[in-house]
């Protein structure tokens, strides 16, 4: 993968930010999609695995299991929240608040990590809350409605899940990425399976083809495919343009929901968009030139929109 290394991390994240478009159309619940999700993303890296011939580092992944399992059913809560949030709001404003969670890193980073919170990165944090504002709709008209409401939350809760996973991940040592992404997506299966279970009613999983096939499409493309693809690319890219190339996921995102979905793009929504993700971009950025430019660090649920 080192020679089109570039090529293969774009098309990954060309396969994230379609994930939006494709959940619209499955009638499963947010939980029942995440598990499935879950099952069908780690067989999917694990038979990628076998096909390679790539070992299991089984003593480090003992060493760091209780980190993992946390951290998976984290990742469940995050798609179960964000697959909520194209329930009852727009892709572009789901999105937008997901990708928050950068921000979220920023504040969490002085209680985890002692790093110190910098006057950058007090700005980049108040750019972001200030699109956030304008994305939501708030500072014009209010909210349009609970339903409204409740997506946006529901985003936001996304994007707090996933910075926590970020954050737990930066404290795991010496697992490989493919092994800790197929241990997270086995526990946010194992997680969700008895919810599921319970809350299950008859005919729940009674599925046309064309839904069945869209739900191995979320399991095997957006989830096992992007996976191995950006994993397998990632490594061989400098930092910051792997940084720059990962928003192509929202920006597509945005794109894509207002050209076949019909969702209307306001120009609040595109301020906000410009402000949230053009902070994140630039606190990102900043922070690898002031590690000297080093290499952004991979973890499995780092990527899991």
């Amino acid at each position: 993968m080192k020679k089109h290394a570039k090529l293969y991390f774009v098309l990954a994240m060309v396969i994230f930010g379609t994930i939006g478009i494709a959940r619209r159309s499955i009638p499963l619940s947010s939980a029942a999609l995440a598990m499935v999700r879950g099952l069908i993303g780690a067989l999917f890296l694990l038979l990628f695995k076998v096909l390679r011939r790539e070992k299991t580092d089984w003593q480090a992944v003992r060493k760091n299991l209780l980190k993992l399992c946390f951290s998976g059913a984290f990742v469940a809560i995050n798609w179960i929240l964000l697959f909520e949030s194209y329930r009852y709001t727009t892709v572009a404003t789901a999105t937008l608040c997901y990708y928050m969670a950068p921000i979220f890193v920023t504040l969490f980073s002085p209680v985890f990590f002692k790093e110190r919170l910098t006057a950058r990165k007090i700005l980049c944090v108040l750019v972001a809350l200030f699109g956030m504002a304008l994305i939501s709709g708030v500072l014009k008209t209010g909210f349009g409605g609970a339903g409204e409401l409740l997506g946006v939350v529901c985003g936001l809760g996304a994007a707090v899940f996933y910075a926590s996973v970020t954050v737990i991940n930066k404290t795991v040592r010496g697992v490989p990425p493919f092994d800790k992404t197929i241990v997270q997506l086995s526990s946010a299966f194992v997680v969700l399976l008895p919810y599921v279970l319970i809350t299950a009613r008859p005919g729940d999983f009674a599925l046309t083809p064309g839904a069945a096939g869209l739900i191995l499409l979320v399991g095997v493309v957006h989830t096992g495919v992007a996976f191995a693809l950006f994993f397998g690319s990632v490594e061989h890219i400098p930092a910051q343009a792997a940084s720059l190339l990962s928003y192509l996921d929202p920006v597509l995102a945005i794109i894509l929901s207002a050209v076949f979905l019909r969702e209307p793009l306001g120009a609040e929504t595109i301020l906000g968009a410009v402000l949230i993700l053009g902070s994140a971009v630039y606190n990102e950025l900043a922070g690898l030139r002031e590690k000297g430019g080093a290499k952004a660090a991979s973890s499995g649920a780092e990527k899991n929109s």
